[in-house]
């Protein structure tokens, strides 16, 4: 032994120490291997996880209305639902102001049709309503302008209302217009709010910077040189509508002084009309607290209302109640997709099994050749296999047809296969039979023909042979078939929308309709998120009967997917 020892750390040959080095070399490594599968990580996550999640997003985000109409919103928090009344002029006032910009950027007829898919006729409300709002915001103009001509220039407004001192207030109105339409509000719309005219002119300022707001970015015009919104006439006669404004006015020396005063000296010129018999004017309905009850109700930023409803329940100021027994449809819908899925999983079993059988021992090259025939159906269009069906199955289609031909059914007695269940179940049973058999069939090749004559040299008949010690064996597959029948069956649209009428659609069918023609699309995801947890359920439970670590897809399936 040296009789000098070494104290310090191991040494690697570049003079740093060993650990280190070996951890530096590890996190290379690691790098190097996360750099190769980042495209597939990518991948996944923009065509699934991303989906995924917008999808249940959508399925509880509300902001539509709290967005478009955000002074209604805070107003109505005042307001007793169960009062039986309709709101305060406040609330009137505050939904003028909300809808005048909505309508300026379109979007009021989206909070319509948001509230519509709870109470229907609030679309067309505050449709028409929209078409009125200049109207009401005009009569204030009309009767300013006769008082003042000064009243009709964009100078006049501008000067009146520009200054400083009022920064924040311009913030929050860029945000409250940013959060309406969905884009930002940024940037330079050579308007600032005095904080003096807030103070004397608080409406009439607050709708002044909405108009400079959305004229300087998104119409990209001159705020100076352009006439404000009839809201901003609208704005000025609210204020007027106070003792204590009209009593500061008359001392008031700012800019616009003399028109401010004659208007605070002619106030009987003005509209005495209330805001909320201009809305009942336009339309009636107004008056119901039904649609402002639903307005309250569907109000904050998220809710569970998609989700009840599509589980046929509804929220109400209450609490959550059934539906009417007419528009109770989903759990119907749910329960009939899960059931045709497990027939036509247990069909193609009963189908695929003896085909992927007979293929498995078969000489290889006639094996082949059928495989063909099992492999055509990929290379057609899944519209045309449907058409196909449609024109086989209909009361004057050919396999009726045929048995009128054979005498087996009466030329008035033809059977109705089409449009209803058992369509739906033959077409899509054809359709999703090769994902049976493939799988099958691979699982199948690697089961050795000795086992069954090992069977039966020791006395085992042939069913016995078969039951005890080939069909364990296939077991797998039969797994993984079901698995990917019964997945795809449930998501199944088309098929169903062809040949099954209305008793043999499914969900997927009312997925589809809500995104594609009512465009309720947070109905839509509230019911693909309740389908997918079902699936998950389902693949859970399999997963603890049979294990999912028994199913093999095998080397065919996995060709025929690429």
């Amino acid at each position: 032994m040296s009789d000098t020892m070494q104290t310090g750390p191991v040494l690697a040959a570049d003079g740093s120490p060993l650990k280190r080095s070996l951890s530096r070399t590890l996190r290379r490594q690691k790098l190097r291997a996360l750099l190769l599968i980042a495209p597939l990580l990518i991948f996944v996550l923009v065509t699934f996880i991303v989906p995924i999640v917008s999808m249940l997003f959508r399925s509880v985000e509300n902001q539509i209305v709290s967005h478009t109409l955000p002074q209604t919103v805070e107003a109505l928090q005042e307001w007793d639902p169960n009062s039986g009344e309709p709101p305060e002029e406040a609330v009137y006032q505050a939904l003028f102001f909300d809808m005048f910009k909505a309508a300026e950027a379109k979007r009021h007829t989206q909070v319509g049709n948001r509230l519509n898919y709870e109470q229907p006729g609030l679309s067309s409300m505050f449709r028409g309503t929209g078409r009125s709002l200049d109207d009401m915001g005009e009569e204030f103009e009309v009767a300013l302008v006769d008082i003042d001509p000064a009243f009709k220039t964009s100078e006049f407004w501008f000067e009146l209302l520009s200054g400083e001192g009022a920064d924040l207030f311009l913030k929050d109105r860029r945000a409250i217009l940013a959060a309406m339409v969905g884009e930002s509000m940024r940037g330079d719309i050579g308007f600032a709010p005095s904080a003096e005219a807030l103070a004397l002119l608080p409406a009439t300022t607050e709708a002044y910077t909405d108009f400079a707001i959305w004229t300087a970015i998104v119409e990209e015009d001159v705020v100076a040189e352009e006439r404000p919104w009839e809201a901003v006439y609208a704005g000025l006669g609210v204020d007027l509508r106070s003792a204590e404004v009209v009593q500061q006015i008359a001392s008031y020396d700012g800019p616009g002084a003399s028109a401010l005063k004659a208007a605070a000296a002619n106030l009987d010129q003005l509209p005495q009309e209330s805001f909320r018999d201009m809305f009942v004017e336009t339309d009636e309905d107004w008056l119901d607290t039904e649609g402002w009850r639903t307005m309250a109700l569907y109000s904050p930023d998220y809710t569970t209302g998609y989700f009840l409803n599509s589980v046929d329940l509804q929220k109400t100021i209450e609490g959550v109640e059934a539906r009417p027994e007419t528009q109770q449809i989903y759990i119907k819908l749910f329960i009939r997709t899960l059931y045709m899925s497990l027939i036509i999983t247990g069909a193609c079993i009963l189908l695929g099994y003896p085909v992927a059988w007979i293929l498995a021992n078969l000489p290889l090259r006639t094996a082949n050749v059928l495989m063909i025939l099992v492999l055509l159906p990929f290379w057609t269009s899944l519209l045309v296999r449907t058409s196909a069906w449609k024109v086989l199955l209909q009361q004057q289609g050919v396999i009726n047809e045929i048995l009128v031909w054979l005498g087996f059914v009466d030329d008035a007695n033809r059977l109705i296969i089409m449009n209803n269940a058992t369509g739906t179940i033959i077409a899509m049973t054809h359709i999703l039979l090769p994902f049976m058999i493939l799988p099958l069939y691979s699982v199948m090749k690697t089961i050795p023909p000795t086992y069954l004559r090992a069977a039966k040299s020791l006395g085992a008949t042939n069913w016995t042979a078969f039951w005890r010690v080939y069909f364990p064996q296939s077991v797998p597959g039969i797994g993984a078939g079901s698995i990917l029948v019964f997945i795809l069956s449930i998501g199944y649209y088309i098929t169903p929308e062809i040949v099954g009428g209305t008793d043999g659609v499914f969900i997927s069918n009312r997925i589809a309709y809500h995104i594609s023609s009512s465009l309720n699309w947070g109905l839509a995801a509230a019911l693909g998120t309740i389908l997918l947890l079902v699936v998950l359920a389902l693949y859970w439970c399999y997963d603890r009967i049979v294990g999912i670590d028994n199913v093999k897809l095998g080397a065919e399936l996995c060709l025929i997917s690429k």
